[in-house]
């Protein structure tokens, strides 16, 4: 729920490769759930927000988070 740069992003998912990050990027801007804007400061830097249809998603995606972890412990106990 904020804005944040490429390399700000990449920090809070460690595990993905740049690659797959930026790949990733293109399809959520593309679905229009995330903006990419220029600030247009020098040196340019490319920041990315959540759309307003992004935003309406987090509630569902913490469900799935809730869901996974859950599923997680399952399958650790079985």
């Amino acid at each position: 729920n904020q804005t944040l740069r490429l390399c700000e992003l990449r920090r809070q998912i460690p595990d993905i490769s740049e690659k797959m990050l930026t790949q990733e990027l293109k399809n959520l801007i593309e679905s229009n759930l995330v903006s990419r804007k220029n600030d247009h400061i020098y040196p340019h830097t490319i920041i990315y927000t959540l759309t307003p249809i992004g935003q309406k998603m987090m509630p569902l995606i913490a469900e799935m988070k809730i869901f996974a972890t859950l599923y997680e412990q399952y399958l650790k106990d079985d």
